[in-house]
């Protein structure tokens, strides 16, 4: 038994029967351990002495030298043993009968519809082609921390279910041959993959198939020296795979700590916000809520929501945005010269149109696209939203709708360059921002959500307890094609509430014009009148947008007037620019003063806004969802825009069709049966108590309140302010 070369010969004999080369690595390692324990018994044994009754080794000054000597050679052997190990995977990866299974699979994507996508099967990897032909690549899950369990399905077929037990990603981030980008399917989630096999016999033996590819990964990872092996030939499929499970080069230290995260390229832990709904509830009343959910199935966080968490284990983390577009204020910036090549585009859309048809179920051109969400855009309002900090502690009424005016002008001077149109939201699309105030150690937070796809209207939340205020409101855009014009037109009202007042302010929005679409300049521009009224005070604001005249010059831009009214009385107008800087002349007074001007000084000291990282967001949220459209407008490929957009719109069409009849329940809005308005589920009116309130914080889409009534637990101290954690969080 001590003689390795008997263990050699049966080795070769072994690797003969190709088919079975998974089966032969196991092999290896069970007589490699059985080599190693019979050499460890032929050493001698060192000098033992008693230490506080504990036996101690004592090597002898010959040990010692001997271990010295060899320390370059272990380090030696230690690196040859990676490389082998390494060209043991390449082996197995470059071998075409090394394939566990391969087959057609059906595969459930972030919008809940299924693709039918062919799936070969190797140790340590599952590839997923469109055909095949294994030409055109989707995707490779990294096999190395996934976890598989079997899926309750009421349809045909067998589900089952692949996921990284801690929420990371099982993506690698590039193909087997390199591949940057992936072949255009609808978008798969990150963190997991529910499969559908045709039968439960076909469903069985793939999952005792990926049960032996998920042991087979593992071996790869421990495996042990089985001997000097010669150079093996490297492909570059085999290469690039390899590379992907171990993203880095990693020295010797850094292998001694090798564990799955290294393999699985560090990616940051994210929430299986819509996955199978059968992991958190009882199968018997999957069903009923699956139908109530217009068939969506969502699936709730690990995170419990219970008071034993300390309010910064719970809250959502956000970061300052990076980066963020904002044009120059003048008639420049909202001007558009269409190319040659865009042209044509324009030209084949206005032949669907008719004069005062309703665009909303016309598909735009995306080089007309701004890139980001709608919901995104409505954001743009609360920048500035230390104003109504500062409304909310003015005595007079009169004063309080002066600085809301202000507010709302602050608004409208950030805008993209160009006439540029944001994405249309998709039904169930969720967006949420914050934004902290310095001066006050206390957070605005907005949330988002598309409530209604036909038509088309956006429901969106502000609050800011502790400052006093909340924002809520529904917006149904809607468009107009007027042959060399066209409106899109926000219908729709906010309600501005301020908490500790008990006084509520509703205000309307402009709608926006582009002319000169079959001849001239095409200009974008903001017309109509808007109004914000407070019942309980009587004050009352009258606006107008004013479209710029025929004769006018660029001084005729972007203009502006409007009244202010207490009951009857007029109390002072407004006059300017909405982009630049607005007067106000106070009627009592006799005197003209700025009411608002968005210079350099003010745009740099407004708030920063905080979004939450793409890794973090749910499936659903705007930024995550339209990712490959930004990337394709970012990178100018208007093909592949046009693609990665029609992926996303083909997949709503197919959800609504499922969907029949069922009613859309949204899941942070629901409706007034009486009033038809929407709003928010989790509202909490209540103003701030300083003696019970302590912070507040949103997980989720749910903003709360954490209060000093809730219990400490386990010596968590609730100290530290949530937004100063979420300072810290950024450095």
């Amino acid at each position: 038994i001590r003689d390795g070369s008997i263990h050699l010969y049966l080795i070769k004999c072994l690797e003969q029967f190709s088919h079975y080369t998974v089966f032969i690595y196991i092999l290896k390692s069970l007589f490699l351990l059985f080599i190693l324990s019979d050499l460890l018994s032929t050493f001698p044994q060192s000098e033992s002495r008693m230490f506080n009754g504990v036996e101690k080794d004592c090597p002898s000054p010959t040990e010692k030298l001997a271990r010295k000597e060899s320390l370059k050679v272990q380090k030696q052997n230690y690196r040859q043993e990676k490389k082998r190990a390494a060209k043991e995977l390449f082996s197995a990866l470059k071998d075409p009968s090394v394939v566990i299974m391969s087959n057609w699979l059906k595969i459930r994507g972030s919008l809940k519809s299924w693709t039918k996508l062919w799936c070969v099967l190797k140790p340590g990897v599952l590839l997923i082609y469109k055909t095949p032909k294994t030409d055109q690549w989707v995707g490779t899950v990294l096999l190395s921390a996934c976890k598989l369990i079997e899926r309750p399905s009421k349809k045909d077929g067998f589900c089952f279910k692949l996921y990284h037990p801690l929420d990371k990603s099982i993506w690698a981030v590039k193909g087997p041959k390199g591949e940057n980008v992936g072949s255009i399917t609808q978008p798969l989630p990150s963190n997991y993959l529910i499969f559908r096999a045709a039968s439960e016999s076909d469903g069985r033996c793939w999952m005792d198939a990926l049960e032996l590819a998920l042991s087979c990964s593992s071996l790869y990872k421990l495996t042990a020296k089985a001997g000097r092996e010669g150079d093996i030939s490297m492909s570059s499929e085999s290469t690039h795979i390899f590379h992907l499970l171990q993203s880095t080069a990693l020295s010797d230290t850094e292998l001694l700590q090798l564990n799955d995260s290294v393999l699985l390229g560090n990616h940051h832990m994210e929430h299986d916000g819509f996955s199978d709904k059968s992991e958190r509830e009882a199968h018997d009343d999957w069903d009923t809520t699956a139908h109530e959910n217009g068939g969506r199935l969502t699936e709730e966080s690990d995170m419990d929501q219970s008071d034993e968490l300390s309010p910064g284990s719970q809250a959502t983390v956000y970061v300052e945005q990076s980066t963020e577009e904002m044009a120059a204020a003048g008639e420049a910036s909202q001007v558009e010269t269409v190319s040659e090549e865009n042209k044509g585009l324009i030209w084949g859309l206005l032949k669907q149109l008719r004069p005062g048809m309703d665009l909303s179920k016309v598909v735009l051109p995306t080089f007309i696209l701004e890139p980001r969400s709608f919901l995104d855009k409505l954001s743009d309002y609360y920048y500035h939203a230390d104003l109504l900090s500062q409304a909310v502690l003015e005595e007079s009424a009169y004063g309080r709708i002066k600085q809301v005016l202000r507010w709302y002008l602050s608004g409208f001077y950030k805008k993209p360059k160009g006439l540029k149109k944001p994405y249309n939201p998709i039904l169930g699309e969720t967006f949420r921002c914050c934004w902290l105030h310095p001066k006050t150690d206390s957070c605005t937070f907005y949330i988002a959500e598309q409530v209604s796809h036909h038509p088309p209207i956006s429901a969106f939340y502000v609050c800011n307890r502790k400052d006093g205020f909340s924002i809520s409101g529904s917006i149904l855009a809607k468009s107009k094609f007027y042959g060399n014009s066209l409106s899109a037109i926000l219908d729709g009202k906010a309600r501005l509430l301020f908490l500790s007042r008990d006084e509520e302010y509703v205000i309307t929005m402009p709608y926006a014009h582009c002319k000169g679409i079959l001849y001239g300049t095409m200009t974008l521009e903001l017309g109509g009148k808007v109004t914000i009224e407070c019942e309980k005070t009587k004050c009352f604001t009258e606006l107008e947008f004013k479209l710029k005249p025929f004769l006018g010059g660029s001084c005729s831009v972007n203009q502006i007037s409007g009244k202010i009214f207490v009951g009857e009385e007029l109390l002072a107008t407004v006059d300017g620019h909405w982009d630049s800087e607005v007067f106000i002349h106070e009627k009592h007074l006799g005197q003209q003063e700025t009411l608002w001007n968005p210079s350099t000084d003010i745009r740099n000291s407004r708030l920063k806004r905080q979004v939450v990282q793409m890794e973090q967001q749910g499936e659903f949220e705007s930024e995550r969802l339209w990712q490959h459209v930004t990337s394709a407008i970012s990178d100018r490929d208007q093909l592949r825009a046009t693609q990665e957009k029609f992926v996303l719109e083909e997949a709503q069409r197919r959800e609504a069709k499922e969907r029949g009849d069922k009613p859309w329940i949204p899941r942070l809005f629901h409706q007034d049966a009486i009033t038809s308005e929407w709003t928010y589920k989790h509202l909490d009116t209540q103003p701030w108590d300083p003696e019970r309130c302590l912070l507040q914080f949103e997980r989720d889409g749910v903003i709360q309140t954490h209060e000093k009534s809730q219990r400490q637990h386990n010596g968590l101290s609730y100290s530290h302010s949530w937004a100063s954690q979420q300072k810290v969080s950024q450095n």
